[in-house]
This record gives structure tokens, C-alpha cells and sequence, in this order.
């Protein structure tokens, strides 16, 4: 989905952060899809918004973006508050919803051009801003071939272009890369990269935890409607437990001598003969340094040997007691936006 917006120019952003939310809360009935959600995002960074479906990821966006109203609370979007200047809070953003909306029947080219014209664009500008967005989305030799012969990677990437038809300086992505196979995921995060080196301010919603982590400059974990954790993501996984010093061996028959040479440096050191590591819990890569030297010289050949932190995975875990994929899936939220 791309939100479009009519008007001659794009709303400037003011000092301060590019994105902000106070206390958002939202309410569908008896259910409470939000509950309090507070975060600010930087001009020019990622904000990851990380949560299991029906977290309340999507009620918040959207209201972010003017598509529903708070309960209470409020928000920002280059300094214009989502409640008293919707409008120009529209113009100065573009949305990207989880599933690709482009029109089927036109080509790539043509839709570029519908919404540069509801944005109000002139002619030349449209012409312009179409050129350079399909080069810059790898779709030139695909511009003038109408949509429903495009790969879900295709429309994903035209989605995303027409997003930035009025060159917003915020963008926010929700869901951008569900339903891509794993190379069209990665070509994505490249030009969401190429985005941010650009100035473009991103907040994007994930269920993906690599996502996150490739992405993001801070993560705000959601869960249940309400932020359970807000952090960098080497903040979030430091929070969550100890890196852990991994040693492997290359050669079977050393495992044995390789662990009596580490027990009396390291405290619980834990031997997996089938995959020929030795793991112990480490403080930073002082531990790397310190453990390198001992085996300098002992005979026993190395395959690897460095810090190994948290994953976001662990994180979550963490925080939540579960980790992300076995979450049960509830569309509540969604649905009832």
C-alpha cells in the first residue's frame, strides 16, 4: 500500500527528530491494540519496530501516518503533528504497506506518473523522478511492461519507488520484504541503505530479525501493544546475556587437549564433540586476544576462534519468553485497522 497526498511541494522537516511518537494508544472496542507506545527516530536513521503479528506494529503505523486516529496520544512526522496538520504531515512522508498495491493494468512507468500527478507534480518533475526511479530500482527494461507480468521482487521494488515519487524525507516500510525469497530481501535492504546514505529518515516494521539487525540504527521491541525493550541492536543483545568465546578445532582427536588447555583460563566451558567446539561465556574480545595466545604454538590447528553475541533471536527470547517464530499468529489488529 502507498499513501499519496495532492499538493505542489513535499513539507520540510524542522529541527528535531524526523519521527516521533508520545504515548500513542489505540483502541478497537474492548481490545487494546496499542497501549502507551513512546519512541523517537532521528533525522537520516532506521528505526526497526520489532514484534510477532498482532503486536501492535501496524495500529501504530498507522496512525503514524494518518490512516487512523489515536485513542490518545499523539505523534509527529517532520515536526507536523498527526492530529492538527494531517496534511502536511502527508506530504512530507511516504508508506509502503505489506503487500505491493501498484495497479496491475498499467505499466511501471504509468503508475510512477498517476502519483506523481495526485501529488501534484509537474510534468517535467514526473519525468524526471520516473527516470531516475526505475534505474535506481534496477526496472528501466521493465518500465514499460504492464505490472501483472512482474515478479513479486519487481512489484516490491515499484512499490517502493512510488513511495518515493515526491522525494518524502520520511518513509515508513511495514512488512517491506514479507513474502520475498531471500535474494530480492537482501537486493531490498540494499536500496533501503542507499536510502538512508541519501538522508531518507526509515521506520520500518519487521517480523524478520536479520532484517532488523541489517538495518537498523534502534530497535524498539513491541509486544502486546506496549515497548517492551528500546535499544541499538548490540545494546539489546548485550542486555540479554553474555558473548560467548567459541573455539574450533580442525582436527577431532585435539577436542580433548583443547579443552584441558582452556578449563583452567575460562569458567564453564562447554565441549560439543560433534561440531568440535569448545564455548565458554566471555566479557569482550580481551577473552579472543587471551585465548589466541594460549593455543599459539600448543600443535593444535584452529578452524575458528572468536566472540559470538546474542542474536535478536535471543533477545526476544529474553524479553519475551519465546522467540519470534513461535509466536501465534493474531491479525486482530491488523484487520480491525
Amino acid at each position: 500500500m502507498t499513501t499519496t497526498a495532492t499538493g505542489t511541494s513535499q513539507g520540510a522537516v524542522t529541527a528535531g527528530p524526523a519521527i516521533e511518537a508520545e504515548e500513542l494508544v489505540k483502541h478497537f472496542g474492548e481490545t487494546v491494540a496499542v497501549d502507551g507506545v513512546s519512541f523517537s527516530v532521528p533525522r537520516g536513521s532506521v528505526l526497526g519496530l520489532l514484534g510477532p503479528n498482532g503486536a501492535g506494529k501496524t495500529t501504530t503505523v498507522r496512525m503514524m501516518t494518518t490512516l487512523t486516529t489515536p485513542t490518545s496520544g499523539t505523534a509527529r512526522v517532520a515536526g507536523h503533528d498527526v492530529l492538527r496538520e494531517p496534511d502536511a504531515v502527508r506530504r512530507a512522508m511516504g508508506l509502503t504497506g505489506q503487500t505491493a498495491t501498484v495497479d496491475e493494468l498499467l505499466t511501471g512507468r504509468e503508475n510512477l506518473w498517476l502519483i506523481g500527478s495526485l501529488y501534484g507534480l509537474d510534468q517535467a518533475t514526473i519525468r524526471r523522478q520516473t527516470d531516475e526511479l526505475l534505474e535506481r530500482f534496477s526496472l528501466s527494461d521493465a518500465g514499460d511492461r504492464i505490472i501483472k507480468t512482474y515478479s513479486g521482487g519487481m512489484r516490491r521494488r515499484l512499490d517502493l519507488a512510488v513511495s518515493l515519487i515526491a522525494t518524502p524525507p520520511v518513509l515508513f516500510l511495514d512488512e517491506p520484504t514479507t513474502g520475498l525469497d531471500p535474494r530480492s530481501r537482501v537486493e531490498l535492504w540494499e536500496v533501503l541503505r542507499d536510502l538512508v546514505r541519501d538522508g531518507t529518515t526509515l521506520l520500518l516494521t519487521t517480523q524478520y530479525l536479520e532484517e532488523a539487525d541489517q538495518l537498523a540504527d534502534d530497535i524498539v521491541v513491541i509486544d502486546h501493544g506496549t515497548v517492551i525493550a528500546h535499544g541499538t541492536p548490540l545494546q539489546l543483545k548485550d542486555a540479554s546475556g553474555k558473548a560467548a568465546l567459541v573455539v574450533t578445532v580442525s582436527r577431532p582427536d585435539d577436542l580433548a587437549q583443547a579443552a584441558d588447555l582452556l578449563r583452567p583460563a575460562v569458567p564453564e566451558l562447554h565441549v560439543d564433540e560433534a561440531a568440535r567446539t569448545l564455548t565458554a561465556p566471555a566479557d569482550g574480545l580481551s577473552d579472543v586476544t587471551r585465548v589466541a595466545n594460549l593455543f599459539d604454538g600448543c600443535g593444535i590447528d584452529l578452524d575458528d576462534l572468536g566472540l559470538q553475541r546474542p542474536s535478536l533471536d535471543d533477545v526476544f527470547l529474553h524479553l519475551t519468553g519465546h522467540r519470534a517464530e513461535e509466536e501465534p499468529t493474531d491479525d486482530q489488529e491488523e484487520a480491525s485497522a
